[in-house]
């Protein structure tokens, strides 16, 4: 008996340019009979478009290895099929939603599906990823149709008992459910689903805030997204891992390469970050091994550290020891969140708070953005003619000194360009002049500035948030370019007192009142004026 011919794979031989060779096997009078085709580029999407056995191409990579062929890439960027391939691919894995009577009881799509709907995407360009995701978003949402007459039929039913009210009530959730979050939901169950899924939502994030697309779809396929990570990434289901030199060489290596805060230099400078008298926790996920999500870094220290090059450049030999009476502190000095696609799912906070179960720390955190608040106050108050109000006479008096400037605007103007280039670092006198300036400026900025009541600074928000108290300014703490061009080398101690940062968190999310140590901070008074001391 002789069966029908099957399209087994698609292959490329090498050096037959755009010609592509299509393989078709079948068993005839028990013999297996092959039958290579050898067709052009425009032929080529109707037959990737048909083809749903993705499981299987491993097993015919591994088979054609024995032959002169060579697999080619699935969807390679030349022949994606423009918007018609688009609307092919979207018709055949998106699913429509089930009644809501058969909700439970219907079949999940094939696994291939969420494989070719992956596979897809990750061969588009960014431009085509704008058009796949809009196409997504807009034609596989919420049948508002439907939904408007479910919302009828709930006003309609406000006069009947409560067990037919709840009922329409679950139709209308029901009917909120946007058709593609069944994609989602399915993709996240295949190997590597979740990593995609992720990833997906940090393109969505790139097209909402570099305005590629005014969509209110693409937002509302934003939402979706970070629902489903939220439910997913979960703190009960994070697993906290302590990162040291004899963990797996790819973490540690993922460990460098996301440190945002403070950059590593060389796998020395890895190799100290994860040593002695050093921690390094992250969180992990099950869905995505070997990748860390959030990591954070702590120096154990005999006092709190009041400047990040006694940290990140002078560190123990990686032989020596911890001498535990000799640690007194443990300073939290930076934190990286590694995946843009988990954006406002919280996890930095509940690190911490795990981290600070094991060890009560301070932080040594960084300023960014006073510096270019700072370059805007000194602009603003210049024209408005109102240096009086920023420093006091004395001080003004110092400045024009060591600027050798007339009084008035000039001596501003001088300020503000002496702080931009940061000459004044190499200068003791000046140096000596601006530190009480800029630190009650600095103190003011952390404090007094708010963004709809909390504070405007985001690191400080960060912090203030997981319940710790600000506690100390510290002056020339980072030295570096990086460090004077953010914050002109000032940073700050946060420090988190167990007992206080349910109560200290409580107070600034719901009152928004900033806790703040006053005897670390008797300088600070809610005013930057000249009468604050």
């Amino acid at each position: 008996m002789d069966l029908p011919w099957q399209l087994y794979c698609l292959f490329k031989k090498p050096g037959s340019g755009s010609l592509l060779c299509v393989h078709w096997s079948r068993v005839q009078n028990g013999q297996l009979s092959s039958l290579p085709v050898m067709i052009s580029n425009p032929a080529i999407w109707a037959f990737r478009s048909s083809v749903r056995c993705w499981r299987h191409r491993a097993v015919l990579k591994a088979a054609l290895q024995a032959s002169d062929v060579k697999p080619s890439r699935w969807y390679s960027t030349s022949i994606r099929g423009g918007v018609t391939g688009m609307e092919e691919i979207l018709a055949r894995v998106v699913a429509p939603l089930p009644t809501y009577e058969t909700r439970d009881k219907s079949p999940p799509p094939p696994e291939s599906n969420s494989l070719e709907f992956m596979h897809f995407y990750s061969s588009l360009d960014k431009e085509d990823k704008l058009g796949f995701l809009t196409k997504l978003s807009q034609d596989f949402g919420v049948d508002h149709k439907n939904l408007s007459e479910l919302a009828v039929r709930l006003l309609d039913t406000q006069l009947r008992d409560l067990a037919t009210i709840l009922q329409v009530e679950d139709r209308l959730r029901y009917g909120l459910t946007p058709r593609y979050k069944q994609l989602l939901n399915h993709i996240s169950r295949v190997e590597g689903g979740v990593k995609f899924l992720v990833d997906l939502r940090a393109d969505v994030l790139e097209i909402i805030s570099s305005k590629a697309s005014e969509s209110p779809h693409i937002r509302d396929l934003n939402g979706t997204l970070k629902s489903l990570l939220s439910e997913w990434f979960s703190v009960g289901l994070l697993r906290l891992e302590r990162i040291t030199w004899q963990s797996p060489c790819e973490i540690l290596q993922k460990i460098s390469q996301y440190e945002a805060v403070h950059p590593v230099r060389n796998w020395s400078d890895l190799k100290r970050r994860v040593g002695p008298c050093r921690r390094c926790y992250a969180f992990t996920h099950a869905a995505m091994p070997m990748e860390p999500l959030v990591v954070l870094h702590v120096a154990l220290t005999e006092d709190i550290s009041d400047n990040i090059q006694s940290i990140v450049r002078e560190f123990a030999s990686f032989e020596s020891e911890e001498d535990v009476n000799k640690i007194n502190a443990a300073i939290f000095y930076s934190i990286s969140s590694t995946q843009a696609g988990l954006q406002g799912v919280e996890l930095g906070n509940y690190l911490i708070k795990r981290v600070v179960r094991e060890l009560q720390f301070s932080s040594l955190s960084p300023i960014p953005g006073f510096s270019s608040w700072l370059q805007g106050l000194l602009s603003q108050y210049r024209k408005e003619g109102r240096g009086s109000d920023l420093l006091s006479e004395q001080e003004w008096k110092e400045v024009e000194q060591a600027t050798d400037s007339a009084p008035g605007t000039p001596a501003m103007e001088a300020l503000r360009k002496m702080i931009t280039s940061s000459e004044w670092l190499r200068s003791e006198r000046l140096a000596r002049v601006l530190e009480p300036v800029l630190m009650r400026l600095c103190a003011w900025y952390l404090y007094g500035e708010k963004r709809r009541g909390y504070a405007l600074n985001p690191v400080a928000n960060f912090h203030l948030q997981n319940g710790a108290t600000m506690w100390r300014l510290n002056w020339h703490a980072d030295t570096s370019p990086r460090g004077v061009a953010s914050s002109c080398g000032i940073m700050v101690n946060y420090r988190y007192f167990l007992s206080d940062t349910s109560k200290n968190s409580a107070v600034y999310l719901q009152n928004k009142v900033i806790t703040l140590l006053q005897s670390r901070c008797s300088g600070w008074c809610p005013n930057f004026r000249k009468t604050a001391n």
